[in-house]
């Protein structure tokens, strides 16, 4: 679930055009641009909501997983009350209503009876495993905007392993709150212009940052093996982080991405790889590094290069699975899905391995190889 919608074809159908998902939004006493759920997404979040007592009391990035997880595991085959392990994460975890929480502890001096434990970030995949009777191991983390990315790599790990045979696995965000948005305006990273495209992710020619943020949850199950059901294989993993420059930056050349790339693609010959959907967060620094990062590993003969954040913002960590997302579908349909305003020569030859890169603040890089 994201901006872009809930389904594949109405998510395939937003791709394919050019208009972005950003609106104009109350934010305290001021407005900022922002992307938040489709109205089907929301929809269907109202209607879990609505299906259970306990559930009216969940903090959206809850809500969003939960209904994610639903279909996921529909789509998979998987069946309520089986054996599977779930790790989903999230970058900022129970957002509003611990932000509700602590404005009703600042004017009374008390805290609700359910604060603690409906904001704590442990609650998302517990959650789900409530709500799917699933009886595998649940593991919630933040490790900010790669958190996706590292649920993958979580669930490659237990399932190499031996010790599940099935994983649930991504992230989920809901930040699109006021005390959020000036976090991300403190920083002067957030969008301020008003343009036809107000993200401009992957402008390596800008002069103002553009990050957007966006609301979203999505997640993905995984096996070994060749299953009839699959949407495509993981071939490629990769993880690096770095020394901390300061507190949000990477390295001038993103020496993380650099790692993870080279450690994802060490048993592929990258003349193969046909896309990479970049990290990208419409910042100057964000986008320009891995940008340097790209050419470093890959030479003068770049892949295609595109993102999906200056159409539906930066879902923090729900992100990575997104990518994960964009780049299934592009191969399914063969259709390469480029930013409007960043030129480049398209490939006419099929698209049938895609590298996606995220990265979160302190240079947590992770880079994963997909394959039909």
């Amino acid at each position: 679930m994201s901006p872009l919608g809930n389904n594949p074809e109405a998510i395939w159908n937003n791709y394919c055009n050019s208009n972005h998902c950003f609106v104009q939004q109350e934010f305290g006493n001021q407005k900022a641009w922002a992307a938040p759920l489709d109205d089907a997404s929301k929809i269907a979040v109202e209607n879990l909501k609505q299906s259970d007592h306990k559930y009216k009391s969940l903090d959206n990035s809850v809500l969003y997983a939960m209904t994610a997880s639903r279909e996921a595991i529909k789509k998979a085959g998987w069946t309520n009350q089986a054996v599977f392990g779930i790790n989903i994460g999230s970058s900022r975890g129970a957002t509003s209503l611990f932000e509700k929480h602590f404005e009703t502890f600042l004017q009374t001096g008390k805290a609700a009876t359910l604060a603690s434990p409906t904001t704590t970030l442990g609650n998302i995949s517990s959650w789900v495993a409530h709500d799917l009777q699933s009886n595998g191991p649940e593991i919630s983390h933040s490790i900010t905007c790669s958190t996706a990315l590292h649920a993958v790599l979580n669930g490659v790990a237990w399932l190499k392993a031996g010790m599940s045979d099935k994983f649930l696995v991504g992230g989920s965000e809901a930040p699109l709150t006021a005390f959020t948005i000036a976090q991300m305006r403190a920083m002067k990273i957030y969008a301020k212009q008003n343009s036809d495209f107000p993200s401009r992710a992957m402008d390596f020619e800008k002069k103002q940052n553009s990050m957007i943020l966006g609301e979203a949850a999505s997640v993905c199950c995984l096996e070994i093996g060749k299953k009839d059901k699959a949407l495509g294989y993981i071939i490629g993993l990769g993880y690096a982080t770095e020394i901390l420059e300061h507190n949000i930056s990477i390295s001038a050349e993103a020496q993380c991405f650099q790692k993870s790339m080279q450690m994802a693609l060490q048993n592929t010959d990258i003349t193969t790889v046909d896309v990479i959907i970049m990290h990208a967060p419409g910042t100057i620094k964000g986008d320009t590094t891995e940008y340097l990062a790209v050419q470093k590993v890959f030479g003068a003969k770049l892949p295609l290069l595109t993102t999906n954040k200056w159409k539906i913002g930066h879902t923090f960590g729900a992100s990575g699975m997104l990518s994960i997302e964009m780049a299934l579908m592009m191969m399914q349909h063969n259709q390469f899905i480029g930013v409007p305003f960043f030129d480049q020569q398209k490939s006419k030859q099929p698209i049938r391995k895609v590298l996606i890169n995220a990265v979160g603040f302190g240079g947590n890089a992770v880079s994963l190889l997909l394959s039909l």
